[in-house]
């Protein structure tokens, strides 16, 4: 023995039987009898053979792998979602393989393109910030790989997708500070590439003129999400002849940007603004001046959606491979969750 695990080939030598006995024996095929299924079983115990994964994946045509392509694992809402989505394949034994784009167009296509090639049975994605051509999610038609989009959906038809309602968590946003006083309020918005920056722009919008308040599309300042793009847009509305009290932000990052810098320039932020944001992370929990309220997204529900849509579409696939399939489009309500304001320490 060399301390490798046995091959079919070897139990079928010892036993003095073919290769395919052995196989059938092993799959308890009805055409192999009892006495000869207990044999070939029980060397095959005693001698450590394990089924060759590879093989049958490439006789089943499947890998029981599925690919997840977010922007940022380091993001504590992709990292729930990543648990929802291992969570959920580990209960249908299927393997999860990550990557990350890093909020690159480029990288995004060069992963499609990998995951493809590791022959991935399906994809999950949440495309880059900067992702604006999309022919590399059509190559994954030509070659059966369902995807199914989550949180950042791109702009296209016919595709299945997972997403929060961003559009009524503006709506609450925009109506929660109107609650509170406030009548010029600012909103920091996300690259126009992404949908849910335009959801987001429409619940602001809608929010206002229900609220019969003057829409006024210089107080929506977009940014690339970064800390440099959240100073630049936070400067161009502390600028406005309508200086906002009140500022909606795309995501609790930015809104940390942002508070972060108005706090450096001196800005009062118990008294002269405040902020919304998106997303409800435990971060918020950390700092000094946290958004006095933030839309909760909802990351696990999402990924663990998108994940059980991705497995029922290979199921069906293997089950009905010609089958025309109806396109899921399944939206998560947001919710508004109000921060309740920290404690200060006695002075003693």
């Amino acid at each position: 023995m060399t301390g490798k695990p046995a091959t079919i080939k070897e139990i079928a030598k010892i036993l003095n039987v073919s290769v395919s006995t052995v196989s059938r024996a092993l799959h308890k095929h009805p055409t192999i009898g009892i006495t000869t299924q207990l044999k070939v079983q029980a060397l095959a115990e005693k001698l450590g053979y394990e089924p060759n994964q590879n093989a049958i994946s490439f006789q089943k045509g499947k890998t029981y792998t599925i690919g997840v392509i977010i922007p940022e694992l380091s993001e504590a809402f992709f990292s729930a979602a990543i648990s929802a989505i291992e969570d959920t394949a580990y209960k249908r034994n299927y393997t999860v393989l990550i990557a990350q784009s890093h909020d690159n167009e480029e990288k995004d296509i060069q992963l499609v393109e990998k995951m493809k090639n590791s022959r991935v049975d399906g994809l999950l994605i949440s495309v880059a910030k900067s992702t604006s051509s999309f022919a590399h999610f059509d190559m994954l038609k030509r070659f059966n790989i369902p995807v199914v989009f989550f949180d950042r959906i791109p702009p296209l038809k016919n595709i299945h997708y997972v997403a929060c309602n961003m559009e009524t968590g503006s709506i609450e946003a925009v109506n929660y500070l109107l609650q509170k006083g406030h009548r010029s309020i600012g909103l920091i918005n996300g690259p126009a590439t992404l949908a849910a920056s335009g959801e987001r722009k429409e619940g602001y919008i809608k929010a206002m003129t229900k609220n019969r308040l003057k829409f006024d599309p210089s107080l929506i300042v977009g940014c690339n999400l970064t800390e440099e793009g959240t100073q630049a847009a936070l400067d161009s509305l502390l600028a406005h002849k309508r200086r906002p009290t009140a500022i909606v932000t795309f995501n609790d990052y930015v809104s940390l940007y942002a508070i972060k810098h108005a706090r450096a320039i001196g800005i009062n932020l118990d008294k002269d603004l405040q902020f919304v944001s998106y997303a409800n992370l435990p971060i918020i929990n950390y700092m000094d001046y946290a958004p006095v309220a933030s839309v909760e997204q909802f990351p696990y529900l999402q990924g663990q959606k998108a994940a059980d849509i991705l497995l029922d579409l290979l199921s069906r696939k293997e089950q009905s491979p010609d089958e025309v399939q109806a396109y899921y489009n399944v939206i998560v309500e947001s919710q508004l969750i109000e921060n309740k304001p920290k404690k200060q320490p006695l002075k003693l």
